[in-house]
């Protein structure tokens, strides 16, 4: 069969468009069947199935410096269901290496806003920890702050409580083609990269150190202190010469100065500086006016002194009336004191820290009251022990007032 020369370059443009189609077609196949995979791995996200997120969220290298690992509880998983309750996704383009049996897609994903948890949660833990730093020195409690479970139950509060924005953030999933021949059959790589883009990036905000500054860091120390008792306070802040004791008088003043401090603290970051791992906050701190109460208790304690009710009364008796007229400063002081206090912070690599922390506010919130102003060695058995407590001083001499 003779073929016409002048339809040979029809018949070649017709074969490569030929060719060309049957490329095409395959490689349509293959983003289709690319497509189909990331599709239904993505959308048993949205239904918010549980193995599909154990399959690529790794719940233990959530929290990897956890030091007290835990079985996968409900807890856990209900912390999944509710971060992918805004999950969605949209495919954009897929790419497809026939030679390498590999593809790459480029997605847009919908998350809720990862940043502001991972600060929330920051917030949160520091809170715990500074919480039951305070009591476990008292013996009341064993510090959790560094479980994984509690890590998990912290994300469970703020996701419950919480109402969240969402974001949208780009991600490139890769996928291998494990088939043979014509039988092809595509997996997604699990990587941390896609991990992590799955989740928002919260595993590498949660990683940061950064994630609360030294300002951020210091306001969660104040504002935690506030809220504390008695017991908390005074085993945290090291004041325990004022604070910590079983007499019940005794006790009352210290219940009297928290009520102060509730009362009367406040603070106002001024300012800050940071040189590397250390920063330096300058803070207003405004507190109740201990030279206050004290200049208040000392005139009461030497009306009394001067009177011939302290000699008639005896050591005992005089020195339960100081503890009444101190406790009376406490109770109607309504003077505060506004200073300014420079407080270090060191960020170990995974957070800022406060310094010497319990000191530090300590002496910054109680001023000169730190230390009980009466003798300490007084006692209800012991009439000289206590006398030395009560002397009345003024410009000439000092008197002793015996029993």
């Amino acid at each position: 069969m003779k073929i016409n020369k002048r339809l040979l370059p029809i018949f070649a443009i017709v074969l490569i468009f030929l060719a060309a189609f049957i490329a095409g077609s395959f490689s349509h196949r293959d983003q289709s069947d690319a497509r189909e995979v990331i599709r239904s791995e993505l959308d048993r996200l949205k239904d918010l199935d549980s193995k599909t997120t154990q399959k690529y969220i790794s719940y233990k290298e959530m929290f990897p410096d956890a030091t007290e690992n835990t079985e996968l509880s409900d807890e856990i998983n209900n912390v999944f269901s509710l971060f992918f309750q805004k999950f969605d996704y949209k495919i954009l383009d897929i790419s497809v290496d026939k030679k390498s049996k590999t593809a790459e897609a480029s997605l847009k994903l919908t998350t809720i806003d990862a940043q502001s948890l991972a600060r929330d949660f920051a917030t949160e833990l520091l809170k715990t920890q500074i919480t039951e730093t305070a009591q476990a020195k008292s013996g009341t409690v064993k510090d959790s702050s560094k479980s994984l479970e509690g890590h998990y139950l912290i994300l469970n509060r703020l996701l419950t409580t919480n109402t969240y924005d969402s974001t949208e953030n780009n991600c490139t999933i890769q996928l291998i083609n494990n088939g043979s021949g014509q039988k092809e059959n595509w997996e997604i790589r699990r990587t941390y990269s896609l991990e992590n883009d799955l989740v928002g990036g919260l595993m590498v905000y949660l990683s940061d150190p950064d994630i609360l500054s030294p300002e951020d860091t210091l306001s969660v120390y104040f504002n935690t202190l506030k809220k504390m008792n008695l017991e908390e306070m005074s085993s945290y802040l090291g004041v325990l010469n004022i604070m910590n004791t079983s007499d019940s008088v005794k006790n009352s003043i210290a219940e009297a100065l928290v009520e102060q401090v509730h009362q009367n603290f406040n603070f106002k970051i001024q300012s800050s500086s940071v040189n590397g791992y250390n920063a330096t906050v300058t803070t207003a701190i405004t507190t109740f006016d201990s030279n206050a109460i004290l200049s208040n208790y000392q005139s009461s304690l030497d009306t009394y002194l001067a009177s011939p009710d302290a000699v008639i009364d005896g050591s005992q008796k005089r020195y339960e009336k100081s503890l009444d007229f101190l406790l009376n400063s406490i109770k109607n002081n309504t003077a505060t004191t506004t200073s300014d206090v420079d407080f270090v912070l060191i960020n170990d690599g995974a957070s800022w820290n406060l310094q010497d922390e319990g000191n530090t506010l300590g002496d910054a919130i109680f001023g000169t009251l730190t230390s009980s102003p009466l003798d300490e060695d007084s006692d209800s058995s012991d009439s000289d022990s206590s006398e030395d407590s009560f002397e009345t001083t003024d410009d000439t001499d000092t008197e002793t007032y015996d029993s």
